[in-house]
Protein backbone atom coordinates (compact mmCIF):
# COMPACT_ATOMS: atom_id res chain seq x y z
CA UNK A 1 0.00 0.00 0.00
CA UNK A 2 1.31 3.42 -0.97
CA UNK A 3 -0.05 6.52 0.75
CA UNK A 4 0.24 10.12 -0.35
CA UNK A 5 -0.85 13.51 0.98
CA UNK A 6 -2.44 16.25 -1.09
CA UNK A 7 -0.05 19.17 -0.67
CA UNK A 8 -2.92 21.65 -0.26
CA UNK A 9 -3.50 20.27 3.24
CA UNK A 10 0.08 20.71 4.41
CA UNK A 11 -0.25 24.48 4.53
CA UNK A 12 -2.80 27.17 5.10
CA UNK A 13 -6.45 26.30 4.46
CA UNK A 14 -9.62 28.27 5.01
CA UNK A 15 -13.37 27.92 5.01
CA UNK A 16 -16.08 30.57 5.20
CA UNK A 17 -15.31 31.26 8.85
CA UNK A 18 -11.72 30.51 9.78
CA UNK A 19 -8.16 30.34 8.49
CA UNK A 20 -6.01 27.41 9.64
CA UNK A 21 -2.20 27.03 9.78
CA UNK A 22 0.48 29.41 8.59
CA UNK A 23 1.04 30.13 4.93
CA UNK A 24 4.03 28.28 3.44
CA UNK A 25 5.51 27.26 0.11
CA UNK A 26 5.72 23.96 -1.71
CA UNK A 27 9.22 23.19 -0.38
CA UNK A 28 8.02 23.52 3.23
CA UNK A 29 4.97 21.38 2.44
CA UNK A 30 7.13 18.64 0.97
CA UNK A 31 9.37 18.78 4.02
CA UNK A 32 6.32 18.20 6.24
CA UNK A 33 5.18 15.32 4.07
CA UNK A 34 8.60 13.73 4.42
CA UNK A 35 8.21 13.77 8.20
CA UNK A 36 4.91 11.84 8.19
CA UNK A 37 5.79 8.23 8.95
CA UNK A 38 4.12 5.78 6.61
CA UNK A 39 3.44 8.36 3.91
CA UNK A 40 5.27 7.54 0.70
CA UNK A 41 4.51 10.56 -1.44
CA UNK A 42 2.34 13.51 -2.29
CA UNK A 43 -0.35 14.60 -4.70
CA UNK A 44 0.96 17.83 -6.20
CA UNK A 45 -1.30 20.69 -7.29
CA UNK A 46 -1.31 22.41 -10.65
CA UNK A 47 -0.67 25.27 -11.05
CA UNK A 48 0.04 26.15 -7.40
CA UNK A 49 3.04 23.84 -6.88
CA UNK A 50 4.77 24.39 -10.20
CA UNK A 51 6.24 27.87 -10.28
CA UNK A 52 9.64 26.17 -10.44
CA UNK A 53 9.57 22.54 -11.58
CA UNK A 54 13.28 22.00 -10.89
CA UNK A 55 12.86 23.11 -7.27
CA UNK A 56 9.90 20.77 -6.79
CA UNK A 57 11.81 17.88 -8.31
CA UNK A 58 14.76 18.50 -5.97
CA UNK A 59 12.52 18.81 -2.88
CA UNK A 60 10.80 15.53 -3.73
CA UNK A 61 14.18 13.79 -3.91
CA UNK A 62 15.47 15.45 -0.74
CA UNK A 63 12.48 14.16 1.23
CA UNK A 64 12.28 10.72 -0.37
CA UNK A 65 8.81 11.30 -1.79
CA UNK A 66 7.05 9.80 -4.75
CA UNK A 67 4.14 11.47 -6.56
CA UNK A 68 0.78 9.72 -6.75
CA UNK A 69 -0.80 12.28 -9.09
CA UNK A 70 -1.04 15.90 -10.11
CA UNK A 71 -4.24 17.56 -8.98
CA UNK A 72 -5.38 19.87 -11.79
CA UNK A 73 -7.38 22.81 -10.41
CA UNK A 74 -10.23 23.72 -12.75
CA UNK A 75 -11.64 26.02 -10.04
CA UNK A 76 -9.78 29.34 -10.07
CA UNK A 77 -10.57 32.43 -8.02
CA UNK A 78 -9.60 34.78 -10.82
CA UNK A 79 -11.36 33.12 -13.78
CA UNK A 80 -13.66 30.36 -15.01
CA UNK A 81 -16.33 31.46 -12.53
CA UNK A 82 -19.14 30.18 -14.75
CA UNK A 83 -17.61 26.75 -15.20
CA UNK A 84 -14.54 25.40 -16.95
CA UNK A 85 -15.19 22.19 -18.92
CA UNK A 86 -18.82 23.24 -19.41
CA UNK A 87 -18.30 26.96 -20.04
CA UNK A 88 -20.64 28.25 -22.72
CA UNK A 89 -17.75 30.28 -24.17
CA UNK A 90 -15.62 27.91 -26.30
CA UNK A 91 -12.61 30.18 -25.75
CA UNK A 92 -12.70 29.36 -22.04
CA UNK A 93 -13.00 25.64 -22.71
CA UNK A 94 -9.98 25.77 -25.03
CA UNK A 95 -8.05 27.61 -22.31
CA UNK A 96 -8.92 24.90 -19.78
CA UNK A 97 -7.84 22.15 -22.17
CA UNK A 98 -4.58 23.97 -22.92
CA UNK A 99 -3.88 24.29 -19.20
CA UNK A 100 -4.56 20.59 -18.71
CA UNK A 101 -2.19 19.78 -21.55
CA UNK A 102 0.54 21.81 -19.84
CA UNK A 103 -0.09 19.89 -16.62
CA UNK A 104 0.15 16.62 -18.56
CA UNK A 105 3.46 17.73 -20.07
CA UNK A 106 4.83 18.43 -16.58
CA UNK A 107 3.55 15.05 -15.44
CA UNK A 108 5.42 13.40 -18.29
CA UNK A 109 8.58 15.31 -17.42
CA UNK A 110 8.39 14.10 -13.80
CA UNK A 111 7.42 10.52 -14.70
CA UNK A 112 3.89 10.86 -13.28
CA UNK A 113 1.20 8.88 -15.07
CA UNK A 114 -1.94 10.29 -13.46
CA UNK A 115 -3.77 13.62 -13.28
CA UNK A 116 -6.84 13.99 -11.09
CA UNK A 117 -9.40 16.76 -11.44
CA UNK A 118 -12.48 17.65 -9.41
CA UNK A 119 -14.72 19.82 -11.65
CA UNK A 120 -16.38 21.48 -8.68
CA UNK A 121 -17.58 24.62 -10.40
CA UNK A 122 -19.17 22.82 -13.33
CA UNK A 123 -22.81 22.54 -12.35
CA UNK A 124 -25.72 24.74 -11.40
CA UNK A 125 -27.42 26.53 -8.51
CA UNK A 126 -30.85 27.05 -10.08
CA UNK A 127 -33.15 25.09 -12.36
CA UNK A 128 -33.13 26.36 -15.94
CA UNK A 129 -29.66 27.81 -15.33
CA UNK A 130 -27.79 25.17 -17.38
CA UNK A 131 -28.54 23.49 -20.70
CA UNK A 132 -27.72 19.95 -19.54
CA UNK A 133 -27.35 18.46 -23.02
CA UNK A 134 -25.02 21.21 -24.22
CA UNK A 135 -23.07 21.02 -20.95
CA UNK A 136 -22.46 17.27 -21.24
CA UNK A 137 -21.40 17.66 -24.86
CA UNK A 138 -19.07 20.53 -24.01
CA UNK A 139 -17.48 18.62 -21.14
CA UNK A 140 -17.14 15.47 -23.25
CA UNK A 141 -15.46 17.34 -26.08
CA UNK A 142 -13.08 19.08 -23.67
CA UNK A 143 -12.08 16.00 -21.69
CA UNK A 144 -11.61 14.06 -24.94
CA UNK A 145 -9.29 16.74 -26.30
CA UNK A 146 -7.26 16.65 -23.10
CA UNK A 147 -7.12 12.84 -22.96
CA UNK A 148 -5.94 12.66 -26.58
CA UNK A 149 -2.95 14.88 -25.77
CA UNK A 150 -1.14 11.96 -24.11
CA UNK A 151 -2.93 8.58 -23.96
CA UNK A 152 -0.23 7.29 -21.56
CA UNK A 153 -1.39 9.65 -18.80
CA UNK A 154 -4.59 8.77 -16.97
CA UNK A 155 -7.09 11.55 -16.40
CA UNK A 156 -9.19 10.90 -13.30
CA UNK A 157 -12.45 12.74 -12.65
CA UNK A 158 -13.13 13.19 -8.94
CA UNK A 159 -16.88 13.54 -8.69
CA UNK A 160 -18.73 15.42 -5.97
CA UNK A 161 -22.45 15.89 -5.44
CA UNK A 162 -22.29 19.59 -4.54
CA UNK A 163 -20.09 22.49 -3.40
CA UNK A 164 -19.43 25.15 -4.48
CA UNK A 165 -22.37 24.61 -6.84
CA UNK A 166 -25.68 23.51 -5.37
CA UNK A 167 -25.35 20.52 -7.71
CA UNK A 168 -22.20 19.57 -9.57
CA UNK A 169 -22.51 18.19 -13.07
CA UNK A 170 -20.77 14.93 -12.15
CA UNK A 171 -22.02 14.05 -8.68
CA UNK A 172 -22.03 10.26 -8.36
CA UNK A 173 -19.88 7.30 -9.31
CA UNK A 174 -22.43 5.93 -11.74
CA UNK A 175 -22.96 9.30 -13.40
CA UNK A 176 -19.21 9.78 -13.81
CA UNK A 177 -18.64 6.26 -15.13
CA UNK A 178 -21.42 6.79 -17.68
CA UNK A 179 -19.86 10.09 -18.70
CA UNK A 180 -16.48 8.39 -19.20
CA UNK A 181 -18.13 5.73 -21.34
CA UNK A 182 -19.73 8.52 -23.39
CA UNK A 183 -16.38 10.26 -23.91
CA UNK A 184 -14.90 6.86 -24.87
CA UNK A 185 -11.24 7.34 -24.04
CA UNK A 186 -9.35 4.52 -22.36
CA UNK A 187 -7.28 6.94 -20.28
CA UNK A 188 -10.29 8.77 -18.83
CA UNK A 189 -11.54 7.33 -15.55
CA UNK A 190 -12.60 8.11 -12.01
CA UNK A 191 -11.05 9.10 -8.71
CA UNK A 192 -13.11 7.42 -6.01
CA UNK A 193 -13.05 9.84 -3.08
CA UNK A 194 -14.52 8.00 -0.11
CA UNK A 195 -15.73 11.24 1.51
CA UNK A 196 -17.45 12.43 -1.66
CA UNK A 197 -19.12 9.04 -2.02
CA UNK A 198 -20.39 9.14 1.57
CA UNK A 199 -21.55 12.73 1.05
CA UNK A 200 -23.59 11.48 -1.94
CA UNK A 201 -25.11 8.71 0.22
CA UNK A 202 -23.19 6.05 -1.69
CA UNK A 203 -21.76 2.73 -0.53
CA UNK A 204 -18.03 3.18 -1.12
CA UNK A 205 -17.33 -0.54 -1.57
CA UNK A 206 -20.16 -0.96 -4.07
CA UNK A 207 -19.02 2.08 -6.05
CA UNK A 208 -15.48 0.68 -6.13
CA UNK A 209 -16.83 -2.60 -7.51
CA UNK A 210 -18.91 -0.85 -10.16
CA UNK A 211 -16.03 1.36 -11.25
CA UNK A 212 -13.74 -1.65 -11.44
CA UNK A 213 -16.22 -3.58 -13.59
CA UNK A 214 -16.42 -0.63 -16.01
CA UNK A 215 -12.59 -0.30 -16.02
CA UNK A 216 -12.82 3.25 -14.68
CA UNK A 217 -11.36 2.92 -11.16
CA UNK A 218 -8.11 4.83 -11.64
CA UNK A 219 -7.37 6.29 -8.21
CA UNK A 220 -8.59 6.41 -4.59
CA UNK A 221 -8.84 9.31 -2.13
CA UNK A 222 -9.39 8.46 1.54
CA UNK A 223 -11.28 10.60 4.07
CA UNK A 224 -14.46 10.45 6.16
CA UNK A 225 -17.51 12.52 7.04
CA UNK A 226 -20.97 12.24 8.58
CA UNK A 227 -22.80 12.37 5.25
CA UNK A 228 -24.06 15.91 5.83
CA UNK A 229 -20.98 17.72 4.55
CA UNK A 230 -17.56 16.97 3.10
CA UNK A 231 -15.66 17.33 6.36
CA UNK A 232 -12.42 15.62 5.16
CA UNK A 233 -11.80 13.69 8.38
CA UNK A 234 -9.42 10.81 9.11
CA UNK A 235 -10.82 7.52 7.72
CA UNK A 236 -12.74 5.69 10.44
CA UNK A 237 -13.66 8.84 12.35
CA UNK A 238 -17.32 8.14 11.59
CA UNK A 239 -17.48 4.98 9.48
CA UNK A 240 -15.83 1.70 10.47
CA UNK A 241 -17.37 -1.25 8.61
CA UNK A 242 -17.78 0.69 5.34
CA UNK A 243 -14.00 1.15 5.22
CA UNK A 244 -13.34 -2.50 6.07
CA UNK A 245 -15.70 -3.47 3.26
CA UNK A 246 -14.00 -0.99 0.92
CA UNK A 247 -10.55 -2.44 1.52
CA UNK A 248 -11.90 -5.99 1.25
CA UNK A 249 -13.46 -5.09 -2.10
CA UNK A 250 -10.33 -3.36 -3.34
CA UNK A 251 -8.38 -6.52 -2.49
CA UNK A 252 -10.90 -8.63 -4.44
CA UNK A 253 -10.66 -6.47 -7.54
CA UNK A 254 -6.86 -6.28 -7.33
CA UNK A 255 -6.42 -2.56 -6.77
CA UNK A 256 -2.69 -2.15 -6.23
CA UNK A 257 -2.03 1.56 -6.56
CA UNK A 258 -1.81 4.80 -4.60
CA UNK A 259 -4.15 5.97 -1.87
CA UNK A 260 -4.17 9.73 -1.35
CA UNK A 261 -5.34 11.39 1.85
CA UNK A 262 -7.82 14.20 1.17
CA UNK A 263 -7.93 15.34 4.80
CA UNK A 264 -8.03 18.83 6.30
CA UNK A 265 -6.04 18.94 9.58
CA UNK A 266 -7.57 22.31 10.52
CA UNK A 267 -5.72 23.59 13.62
CA UNK A 268 -4.11 20.22 14.43
CA UNK A 269 -0.56 19.05 13.73
CA UNK A 270 -0.67 17.95 10.07
CA UNK A 271 2.07 15.36 10.49
CA UNK A 272 0.23 13.69 13.38
CA UNK A 273 -3.06 13.76 11.47
CA UNK A 274 -1.63 12.08 8.40
CA UNK A 275 0.30 9.52 10.44
CA UNK A 276 -2.98 8.54 12.10
CA UNK A 277 -4.63 8.34 8.68
CA UNK A 278 -1.99 5.78 7.70
CA UNK A 279 -2.53 3.85 10.94
CA UNK A 280 -6.29 3.69 10.46
CA UNK A 281 -6.06 2.75 6.79
CA UNK A 282 -3.63 -0.05 7.52
CA UNK A 283 -5.88 -1.24 10.34
CA UNK A 284 -8.84 -1.48 7.97
CA UNK A 285 -6.74 -3.30 5.39
CA UNK A 286 -5.41 -5.68 8.04
CA UNK A 287 -8.95 -6.63 9.06
CA UNK A 288 -9.90 -7.03 5.41
CA UNK A 289 -6.87 -9.28 4.85
CA UNK A 290 -7.97 -11.57 7.69
CA UNK A 291 -11.42 -12.16 6.18
CA UNK A 292 -11.45 -15.72 4.87
CA UNK A 293 -12.55 -15.39 1.25
CA UNK A 294 -14.27 -18.79 1.03
CA UNK A 295 -16.14 -18.22 4.25
CA UNK A 296 -17.18 -14.72 3.22
CA UNK A 297 -18.28 -15.97 -0.20
CA UNK A 298 -20.53 -18.48 1.56
CA UNK A 299 -21.89 -15.81 3.89
CA UNK A 300 -22.60 -13.50 0.97
CA UNK A 301 -24.51 -16.28 -0.79
CA UNK A 302 -26.58 -16.86 2.38
CA UNK A 303 -27.25 -13.11 2.81
CA UNK A 304 -27.79 -13.60 6.53
CA UNK A 305 -26.62 -10.33 8.17
CA UNK A 306 -26.64 -11.68 11.73
CA UNK A 307 -24.39 -14.57 10.75
CA UNK A 308 -22.10 -12.29 8.77
CA UNK A 309 -21.80 -9.73 11.57
CA UNK A 310 -21.04 -12.51 14.02
CA UNK A 311 -18.11 -13.60 11.89
CA UNK A 312 -16.84 -10.06 11.38
CA UNK A 313 -17.02 -9.40 15.13
CA UNK A 314 -14.53 -12.24 15.63
CA UNK A 315 -11.96 -10.26 13.67
CA UNK A 316 -11.87 -7.14 15.85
Amino acid sequence: MKFSIITLFLGQTRNRFLVYQDANGVVDRLRLAGKARGCDGVELRYPADFEDVATVKAALADNGLGVSAINFASVRNEKWLRGSWTATDPTIRREVVDEMRRAMDIAGELGIDRITNCPLNDGYDYHFEMDYLDAFDAAAESYAAAADHNPDIKLCIEYKISEPRMRCQLGTAGQTAAFCQYVDRDNLGVTLDSGHALFANENIAMEAAMLARTNRLFYVHLNDNDGRADWDLIPGSIHFWPFVELFYTLRKIGYDDWYAFDIVPKEHDPVAVFEMAVTMSRKFDDIAARIDKDRMDDLLRRRDPAMTMGYLAELV
